[in-house]
């Protein structure tokens, strides 16, 4: 049984080198493995801090794009009922002009057409009266061609007239 018991030597033996290895290894190794993975909790904290920060930066960009959307839209529905608006009143004033316009012509014809008219009528006259005369001359003609005393009569009254 020996073997299977170890001595009392080899136990103290290899509690020594066991104390001398664990504080070897604490001092050595322990610390900066603790240091280590300490930093590396930090710079994950900072990591995650830093995520948080940057959602928080997102929603508060993304709720700004959204307010930014919404005035654009605001803005555009103003511009296109601002751009109905001066077409209906261009279109207005082209149809007011277009009516003055006509009416202007309308006006221009119908003076025009009274003018003419005006004209037509002068020259009807005119021509009635030619017609009269040339049928009264020729009634007088007759009528003083039958008596001698007519057409003296008809004499003195042209010399009457080419005097004046």
């Amino acid at each position: 049984m020996e073997l299977v018991t170890p001595g009392i030597g080899l136990v103290f033996w290899t509690s020594v080198v066991f104390l001398l290895v664990v504080v070897v290894l604490g001092k050595f190794a322990v610390k900066p493995i603790a240091q280590a993975l300490k930093e590396r909790e930090d710079t994950i904290a900072q990591a995650l801090n830093a995520s948080e920060n940057a959602k928080e930066e997102v929603e508060k960009l993304n709720a700004e794009i959204a307010d930014m959307k919404k005035e654009a839209r605001a803005e555009r529905e103003e511009i296109l009922k601002e751009a109905k608006d001066n077409a209906g009143k261009i279109l207005n004033e082209a149809q007011a002009k277009a009516k003055e316009e006509a009416d202007r012509l309308v006006k221009a014809a119908q003076q025009s057409i009274l003018a003419e008219q005006q004209k037509a009528m002068a020259e009807v006259k005119k021509e009635v009266a030619r017609l009269s005369l040339e049928i009264a001359e020729k009634v007088v003609r007759k009528e003083l061609a039958d008596s001698q005393a007519h057409q003296s009569l008809v004499g003195e009254l042209l010399k009457e007239v080419h005097v004046k």
